[in-house]
Order: C-alpha cells, then structure tokens, then sequence
C-alpha cells in the first residue's frame, strides 16, 4: 500500500476514528482513481469511504488539511548575496536556504524536507518536547554536518565574516523549516498520542481522587468507552441472530426440491435482553463513584433498552426522570441535593425499594450496586437484600472501599457478600467498564 496513504490512515485512527481494514482497502482503490494531484477530489474520495459518521467526517477533514498541508509558512530572510563555498554539499544547503526555495516553485526545499522527515522517522514524535530532538535529526538528515563545519572553522578568520553571516543565516533558516515541519507533523501524530496517553492516566486514577482540571477529560474518556462497549455487543448480538444451522429443518423445508437446500433453516436461543437497575449510595463518601457510574450507564442507552436508577442516602429515590431529562451535571448536581445529605441508611434504602419499586427486579434483571455498605450502625436488612438476589437475574456489588476494609467497623459488606453474584473494589473508570461488560455479557 502507499506509504502516504498509510500513514493518513495511522493518523485518522490516532484522532480517534475507527478505520477498518476494509475502508483502507477502498480508500486504496478511491486514491488509484483519484490520485494525488487533485487534492480536493481526493479529501472527498477519502472522506466517503473512511468516515462512517458526522463526528468522524468532522475528524478526518481535519486531519486530511494538517496531513496533506504545509506547514506554516516560515519567514526567509533575504541573504546579501548568493554565496559560493566550492564545497558542494554545502552549496547545495546554502541553495535550499535561499528565498524562493520553500515550495513556492519546484519545491526543492519541501522536497528535501520530506525526505528528512521520513529519515528521521518524526511520525513516531509523541510529545512536544520531542520536537527539539527531532528537528536536530532532520537537520542531520538534510547533510547540514558540513555546513557546521565550515561555519566553525570560517569564524576564526577575520576576513570571512560575511561568508559566516551568510552561513548562519542558513543554518538558522534550515533549522526554523525542519522546525515547522516537525511541529506539523506533532499535530498530526503526536497530540493525539498525547491525548491518548492523559486519557489512559485518567481512566486509571481512583475515582475518589479526580482533580477537578480531569473532570472533563475523564467525562469525554467515559463517553468514549461506552460507545466502544455498546458497539462491541451490538456486533456480538447481530452475529447470534444469524444463529446456527439446523440441518433438519432445512432438509424438511426443501424436500419439494429434492433435497437441494434452497431454503435455509437456522436454530435460535432466545436471550433476554440486557434490563439493569442501578442502586447507588450518593452519601460524601461515594458520590464521585456513583457520577462515573451513571455517565457511563446513559451512555450505554444504545446497548441497554431498559434502565431504572435509584440514589439514596436513606431514603431511596428513582432519579430516572432528571437523568434523562436534564444535563447530565446539572442532573447530578439535583441529585446530590435532593438525595445526599441524608445519614446513610441501606437497611431503610432496601425497605424502600421493596416498597416502592419491587417489581423493577425480575428474573431477567441484573441489579448494579454501588456503595461501601456503611449504615451507621442501623439495621442492614440482609433478609430484604437475600430476597431482591433471589428475584434478580444477577447481583452486582461495587464498593469504592478496599477488600480489606469490608466488615470493619459498621461495614455490612460481608454480610451481604454471600447473595452477590460479583462482589469487588471498584475505584477506576476501567473498573467500572469491566463491571458493565460483564453485565451485558451475561445476556448473550
């Protein structure tokens, strides 16, 4: 494949969309139609075939314009005179640094450029203060190893300061080009790389101890997750739909045919479809856990046709309506209002719910708890508890408190351990997708 197509490509999956090999493939055969001269037919052609939505269209128009652009334009500074060394490596450098050489004619310059670049291998740059290191190679690339040599020995002669001036000025045009390109070639390959690196720092720090500067990343991080979490079980679920063969019933249906298999019959399971109920302690303690957790599930609306939420300190709320109703923030900020400022009660929160809300739970239900089990020292209802495991179709226990904290103190969580289908320490964003996966696992 075309080197420059593919590294198109790497940098369209480095800013975050999804090209298959497949779409490569046809963006090979779009660009063998196209070719490289007509750049805004090309952007077109490659746009139709390697950007399947409005958010990757976006996407790879701006990565086609920094990729096949130039870079920013670098002031030439006018030399007096065009200087002539005899050495001819360094003539040729005194040439690409004249004005008029930057692209602007046949490109010799930009020509050069590439070819150091590709040398030097400034694709792999990843963070900005690489840009330095690289800019240096690209320079070794271009042969400017003789022009610096020249330049040291020339400054000990008095009578060659103007050949030295004009050696500087050179060396100093060279270097702010190479610079520029490897500046282009960092938004290209390197911020994403960047990007990618603080997103996966973030989705592994606790919970609990999020800076409020990494709030929105991690919000954009979780969002990014569940989409891949939801695309990854839709494809799972439209493969077992196809189902399996079932070779007699074929046979039985195409008998008028004298048993040539015109008609296929296949065998289906039926599998429920995912129905989740999230019960969320928001007390102080847990309240940045329950926020992920949440985002992450509204998220997944695509992958979970059925979603009931409930928060509670002591008293247990549906908070469903303001969740789909409102901004996400602004839903849990009422939340956090309404809900939160109770003493934290989960005997008087399963009384609620058996109440209130019984008939959420079925067979086919997996309940998703989230909280450390701390009661303050108030009855835990474990008999409620032992019924809404035997009613559900699984039970999921998440406690942002360390496993060697469970039981101490007025924690219930070894009590209610024995009616959990899954019990664990959930203290990062990878944790919670973990959770979620195997959730919707269950239903395949």
């Amino acid at each position: 494949m075309d080197s420059i197509l593919a590294g198109f490509v790497r940098a369209l999956r480095a800013a975050g969309a999804e090209a298959s090999t497949a779409e490569t493939i046809d963006a090979a055969r779009a660009l063998a139609l196209v070719g490289y001269a007509d750049r805004a037919g090309l952007k077109a052609a490659l746009g139709l075939v390697l950007a399947k939505s409005e958010d990757e269209k976006q996407i790879h128009d701006e990565v086609f314009d920094l990729y096949f652009g130039r870079p920013q334009p670098v002031a030439m500074e006018q030399a007096a005179a065009q200087l002539r060394t005899g050495d001819a490596e360094v003539d040729a450098l005194l040439d690409l640094a004249q004005p008029g050489a930057d692209g602007q004619g046949g490109d010799p310059l930009a020509a050069a450029l590439a070819r150091a670049a590709a040398s030097a291998g400034v694709d792999e740059i990843r963070f900005a203060t690489q840009t330095g290191y690289y800019a240096r190679q690209m320079l070794e690339a271009l042969g400017i190893a003789p022009l610096e040599a020249r330049l040291a020995a020339q400054r000990a002669d008095p009578e060659a300061q103007a050949e030295v001036q004009a050696l500087e000025m050179a060396r100093d045009q060279l270097r702010r080009q190479a610079r520029a390109v490897v500046q282009q070639r960092y938004a290209v390959f390197g911020k994403p790389a960047t990007e990618a690196f603080m997103t996966e720092v973030v989705v592994t720090r606790a919970l609990g101890r999020m800076a409020p500067a990494e709030m929105e990343r991690m919000k954009a991080a979780v969002a990014r997750m569940a989409r891949k979490l939801a695309a990854r079980h839709a494809r799972r679920q439209r493969v077992e739909l196809r189902g399996q063969l079932d070779l007699r019933r074929t046979m039985r249906a195409n008998a008028g045919h004298d048993g040539v298999p015109v008609t296929l019959a296949f065998k289906h399971r039926r599998r429920d479809k995912p129905r989740i109920v999230a019960v969320c302690d928001v007390s102080g303690s847990v309240a940045s856990h329950v926020r992920f957790l949440l985002l992450f599930l509204y998220a997944l609306h695509d992958a979970v046709g059925d979603l009931r939420s409930f928060a509670f300190s002591n008293r247990l709320q549906d908070v469903a309506e303001p969740l789909e109703k409102l901004p996400f923030d602004d839903a849990m900020a009422l939340i956090l209002k309404e809900v939160g400022n109770g003493s934290t009660d989960y005997g008087q929160a399963w009384v609620d719910l058996h109440d209130r809300h019984w008939d959420a739970i079925d067979r086919r239900t997996t309940v998703i708890v989230l909280g450390d089990g701390r009661s303050n020292g108030s009855d835990p209802r474990i008999d409620l508890f032992a019924e809404l495991a035997g009613r559900a179709k699984r039970v999921v226990w998440l406690c942002p408190e360390a496993e060697g904290r469970w039981g101490t103190g007025d924690s219930a969580m070894l009590q209610y351990r024995p009616y959990c289908t899954s019990m664990r320490h959930c203290a990062t964003a990878n944790d919670l997708e973990r959770t979620l996966d195997e959730a919707l696992e269950a239903y395949h």
